[in-house]
C-alpha cells in the first residue's frame, strides 16, 4: 500500500464510523411512534334480539372488550326503532337494528355509519309458522293469506313476500297485520292471521309450547343467507371519534369470530336469552360476520328498493367507514 493510500485509510475509517454512529444516534432519537389512543374509552351500545347480538353480549361479559381497551355499556332496546330513537337523542353511541330498519332510516336522510354486521340468517332462523290444527299447511293453500309480522315493511314482510312469491302466491293478494312478538300466537289462535313470521328463539319456543309448525323457511331462495342485523353510529359521532370506532370494530370482529362455534353460543344463551339449556340446544342458528361487506349488505337494500320500501336505490358502500 502506498503512502497516500495509508494516509487516506484512517481518514475514511473515521468518516464511516461517524456516519454509523450518527445513524444510530438518529435512530435512537426517533423511536417508532406510539399509536394514538382512542378518543373515548367507553361506548354505550344498544342490543336487541339475544341470538343476533350474542357475540357482543358474550364478549362484554367475559371481559374481552375491557381487555382490548374499551368499556362497553350495554343498553337493551325494545326494537330497532327504539334503538334509532335513542341514537338520535344521544342516549346511545351505537345502535343495534335490523338492516332493513337501518337502511330505511338512511334512505330517509338519517346520517348513519355502519360499524359491524351482527347476524346473517340460516336455515329455519326466520320462518312463517302456523298452529298444528291450521288448514294453512302449504304456502299456496290460501290465495290471500294474512301474515302477522312484527313490523310492516320490515324484514318479515320482505322475506315473506319473497318466499311466498317463489312458491307461486300472488304477492299483491297477501295481507300483512302488525303484531308484537308476544302476540303472534294469539293472533293465530283467534284467527286474526293465517301464519306468523317468527325468528329464533320464538320459533323453537312456539314448537315446544304449542306444537307450532314451520310453513315456510323465509331464509330460502333470494333470501338464502340473508343479512339480518347490524350496528350503526351517528355519522357525525363516528367521524369525530375515528380511533374509538375503529377499535370497536376490531373488538367486535374478534367477538364475532369466536361465535363461529355454535356450541359456544348455545352454552351462553341461557344466561341472557331467557331460555333454558334444552331450548338453547334446539334453536337454529345463523352466522356472525366478522367484517362489513358492502356487497353482501347491498342485497338487503336492493330487495327493499325492488319491493318499494326504498323509493331510491341506496348505495350501502356510502354507509361504511372510510378504509384506513
Amino acid at each position: 500500500m502506498g503512502t497516500g493510500a495509508r494516509r487516506a485509510f484512517p481518514a475514511l475509517l473515521i468518516v464511516l464510523l461517524t456516519v454509523a454512529l450518527g445513524g444510530c444516534s438518529a435512530f435512537e432519537q426517533n423511536p417508532q411512534a406510539t399509536p394514538a389512543a382512542p378518543e373515548r374509552n367507553t361506548l354505550r351500545v344498544g342490543v336487541g334480539n339475544p341470538i343476533e347480538s350474542a357475540p357482543l353480549r358474550m364478549a362484554v361479559a367475559d371481559g374481552s372488550f375491557a381487555a382490548g381497551g374499551l368499556k362497553i355499556e350495554l343498553v337493551e332496546q325494545a326494537d330497532s326503532d327504539d334503538g334509532l330513537g335513542k341514537l338520535a337523542a344521544g342516549d346511545l353511541d351505537v345502535a343495534f337494528g335490523s338492516d332493513v330498519a337501518l337502511f330505511k332510516a338512511a334512505g330517509n336522510g338519517v346520517a348513519l355509519q355502519l360499524q359491524g354486521e351482527a347476524y346473517t340468517a340460516g336455515t329455519d332462523t326466520m320462518a312463517l309458522v302456523t298452529l298444528p290444527d291450521s288448514a294453512y299447511n302449504t304456502p299456496t293453500a290460501k290465495r290471500s293469506p294474512t301474515i302477522a309480522v312484527d313490523t310492516l315493511d320490515g324484514l318479515g314482510t320482505l322475506t315473506s313476500r319473497s318466499v311466498l312469491a317463489t312458491a307461486g302466491v300472488d304477492v299483491n293478494r297477501i295481507r300483512f297485520t302488525q303484531r308484537a312478538p308476544d302476540e303472534m300466537l294469539s293472533a293465530l289462535r283467534e284467527g286474526e292471521a293465517d301464519a306468523a313470521w317468527l325468528v329464533e328463539p320464538q320459533i323453537t319456543l312456539a314448537q315446544q309450547e304449542f306444537g307450532a309448525k314451520v310453513l315456510a323457511d323465509t331464509a330460502r331462495g333470494a333470501t338464502l343467507e340473508f343479512p339480518v342485523s347490524g350496528y350503526a353510529a351517528n355519522a357525525v359521532f363516528a367521524q369525530a371519534n375515528p380511533r374509538t370506532m375503529a377499535l370497536f370494530r376490531t373488538l367486535l370482529g374478534q367477538a364475532q369470530q369466536k361465535a363461529a362455534d355454535p356450541a359456544i353460543v348455545r352454552q351462553a344463551l341461557p344466561s341472557f336469552a331467557g331460555i333454558n339449556a334444552n331450548t338453547a340446544a334446539l334453536v337454529s342458528l345463523g352466522s356472525y360476520p366478522s367484517s362489513l361487506s358492502g356487497v353482501r349488505l347491498q342485497r338487503v337494500a336492493d330487495l327493499m328498493h325492488s319491493a318499494g320500501v326504498l323509493k331510491q336505490r341506496l348505495d350501502v358502500q356510502s354507509l361504511l367507514p372510510a378504509p384506513g
